[in-house]
């Protein structure tokens, strides 16, 4: 069957295009990588600052080490970042037996905490949640690494600002601006690259171009194409069937482009247009699911697979300086977003009837925002700078089902969850005092949601909630010394339910159980108190962060609420409120400077996280908090290359640290140590060659993420190991 989001190939010939005009203006230029300005984030604050003067844990990964570390998606992005990584499984699902891996690229844990839980923006704009039920699972990879100029990662509650999902932490994706790429005062600009991945076997192009039209208009077009195959792993076992640990037969294809417009008219007016479109398909045998003799009716002989993500974005945003009591400047955005998922699988049965399911998933939303800051004077000691806005976003959520062979009792097409309008409404503000060496910023957010569902089509009775949240925070900062500052901030932070959780339905009358809709839920709230110091000196980065949560009223999606199994009394299963969690650890980071040698500048990168976490109510562990990692490297720094041996070590998931009976039964991943070695060769100011070898030693591992709820005895283990080794290289000419 043809996809219904197809890989048009409208980007081949863009791209073509930006390669032949990289070729023909390869000239010494300066590099777009290299900072002019010192670094700033926005996420911290709604605006940007320096990150070292924001009281709370934040990591930057910039377009230079996007470059050098050949970051190519988001598992990639958490690779070095303590108490952060992306759950990747294997894609071993079936029609109807699991969803293993179908996501692909699921979504961000930072600090023990994942899914909807981690906020993910792109350029401001909310990214589309997950959702799973049953054998579909449908991830939140809507991205291209290769549009962006940095990745933002703010740890804890991010809810005073943003709102609604914040609860872990905030992922946000800053896409490329054309002044990166029109230094120097160049009327004409860009980047061409080529890359190969040997652990997928990927191969990727992308081309950015960028100009100047007089003093006010600049602009930007960029496009990325990939071909891939399964993500590698270090099985032997090539059967057809579930004993199978090699990677099922697999093909990705995406393409992405960006195209932006900053206007600068004058009076201190600047405005940016933004198109964005992204497109991934994955092709999959799944010679897993293929059963053992010997054979039953219901014997799977052969399967199929597709799925297909596409998200669609328009953005708009104004800023203006203004010179009056009330705001210096105000900032307007407005943006709309369309994401649509589709999950195609088709099941050729012995002798019962061959059964397909074709599954979407939809999510078109509206989002704006409007935002005014103000500085004050307060005598001459005490400055303040006084920040307040609103929010206002509206979603349409859908799903649908439909195929052949439905399951017992039951009809197609047919929704899992009503069609669902979700709106929020907020009022923020935040103020930042200070005086000498202190900075106080307390902050505020209201906000206020409704989740309104619609009868038509749905097999149960549907239901919808309203509710809101306040949630506040404060920062302290210090700056002991010039080189030394000590922060800390308590936030709370909240998560309102979704409409796959309030009215998530299903029944099997043959099976004597059903999942029913729970218009009771609760949204979901957390207080967070990190305390952190950082250094800068000249031979010492340093940055070191304690932190404690507590959440309660967690959603547990689909637990059993009664019933007995029998027919007149079936199993009842809903998603609801569970008793409070505990989430405690500490994080450090940075890199040691040893000076020069050989001409060259001699360092250590270093980051090493841990986190525990505990059910109040029943002490049990949180399952979802990965092992302690501590990753240490040695860099080289010359002008015309660089080259850095890193070593990662991952802690062993031990029994104690799982809940529950799962503990004896679950596989526990053993301690480990990778070593990565990698470079860069300066060919020219404006060419350069990244290459690496990844897994150096070819060991044999697995992370605690991919293979949660996987049985220690199961024959297939090694299908959930990770790549061996492989090589990486890419080519980056800018003109």
């Amino acid at each position: 069957m043809d996809p219904i989001f197809p890989i048009h190939a409208w980007p081949q010939a863009w791209l073509a295009a930006c390669a032949c005009a990289a070729m023909g203006g390869a000239q010494a230029q300066p590099t777009a990588a290299e900072p002019v300005l010192g670094e700033v984030v926005v996420s911290g604050s709604r605006s940007a600052q320096d990150p070292d003067e924001l009281p709370m844990s934040i990591d930057v990964i910039n377009a230079r080490a996007l470059e050098e570390g050949q970051v190519r998606d988001i598992r990639d992005a958490a690779r070095g970042l303590p108490n952060v990584s992306v759950t990747r499984s294997p894609a071993r699902f079936s029609l109807a037996g699991g969803s293993t891996g179908r996501e692909q690229n699921a979504g961000f844990n930072i600090r023990g905490l994942d899914g909807n839980r981690v906020l993910m923006l792109v350029d401001g704009m909310r990214l589309p949640r997950s959702y799973a039920f049953g054998a579909n699972a449908f991830g939140r990879d809507y991205l291209d690494i290769g549009l962006l100029q940095r990745i933002e990662v703010l740890r804890g509650a991010s809810s005073a600002l943003y709102g609604s999902d914040g609860m872990a932490g905030l992922v946000h994706f800053i896409t490329a601006d054309p002044s990166a790429f029109l230094e120097a005062g160049k009327r004409l600009g860009g980047r061409v690259n080529a890359a190969y991945d040997g652990d997928d076997h990927g191969k990727r192009l992308g081309a950015t171009v960028a100009g100047r039209a007089g003093d006010s208009l600049q602009w930007l077009l960029g496009g990325n194409l990939t071909r891939a195959r399964a993500l590698e792993n270090m099985g032997e076992n090539h059967a057809a069937n579930a004993d199978r640990t090699r990677p099922n037969p697999q093909k990705d294809h995406s393409g992405a482009l960006l195209g932006k417009v900053v206007l600068t008219p004058g009076g201190g007016q600047r405005h940016v247009f933004m198109l964005e479109q992204v497109d991934k398909r994955s092709d999959h045998e799944l010679l897993s699911a293929r059963a053992k003799p010997p054979l039953a009716a219901t014997s799977t002989l052969s399967s199929n697979a597709w799925t297909a993500m596409r998200r669609s974005r328009a953005t708009w945003e104004g800023s203006w300086r203004l010179d009056t009591a009330w705001a210096d400047g105000i900032r307007a955005a407005l943006g709309y977003q369309d994401a649509h998922a589709r999950e195609y699988i088709a099941e050729d049965r012995n002798t019962a009837a061959d059964r397909v399911r074709d599954v979407t998933y939809d999510e078109r939303s509206w989002q704006a925002n409007l935002q005014g800051s103000k500085a004050l004077r307060m005598g001459p000691d005490w400055a303040q700078k006084i920040t307040y806005g609103l929010d206002y976003a509206v979603a349409k959520v859908r799903n649908l089902q439909t195929g052949v062979t439905p399951p017992a009792g039951e009809t197609f097409p047919l929704k899992r969850f009503p069609d669902t309008t979700e709106t929020s409404a907020a009022l923020y503000a935040q103020d930042e005092f200070v005086r000498g060496a202190w900075s106080i910023t307390p902050g505020v957010r209201l906000d206020a949601f409704r989740i309104r569902a619609k009868q038509s089509g749905f097999g149960a009775q549907a239901v919808s909630l309203s509710g809101s949240a306040a949630s506040p925070k404060v920062g302290v900062s210090y700056r002991a010394s010039p080189v030394w500052t000590v922060f800390g901030n308590l936030a709370a932070g909240f998560r309102a339910p979704n409409a796959g959780q309030v009215n998530a339905f299903f029944e099997n009358p043959v099976g004597n159980y059903k999942t029913v809709p729970n218009g009771e839920l609760r949204p979901e709230k957390s207080r967070n108190f990190e305390l952190g110091v950082r250094a800068r000196m000249d031979s010492l980065a340093l940055r070191a962060t304690a932190f404690t949560g507590r959440y309660k009223d967690f959603i547990e999606d689909l637990r059993r609420v009664g019933g007995a199994g029998t027919p007149g009394n079936p199993l009842v299963f809903q998603s609801v409120n569970i008793d409070r969690v505990k989430l405690d650890g500490f994080e450090v980071g940075g890199a040691m400077r040893w000076g020069t040698w050989a001409g060259g500048a001699l360092s250590t990168p270093f980051a090493y996280g841990r986190t525990r976490g505990r059910d109040m109510a029943t002490g049990r562990p949180v399952n979802t908090v990965d092992p302690a990692r501590l990753t240490a490297g040695l860099r080289y720094d010359h002008s015309a290359w660089m080259l850095r041996l890193d070593a990662t070590h991952g802690a062993a998931k031990k029994a104690r640290d799982v809940s529950g009976a799962a503990g004896g039964a679950q596989y526990l991943t053993p301690s480990c140590t990778v070593l990565d070695l990698s470079g860069q060769w300066r060919i020219r100011r404006d060419l350069r060659l990244n290459a690496a070898i990844h897994n150096l030693t070819n060991q044999k591992y697995w992370r605690w993420a991919d293979v949660r709820g996987l049985a220690a005895n199961a024959a297939f283990i090694d299908a959930y190991s990770q790549p061996g080794r492989s090589l990486r290289i890419s080519l980056v000419a800018d003109f």
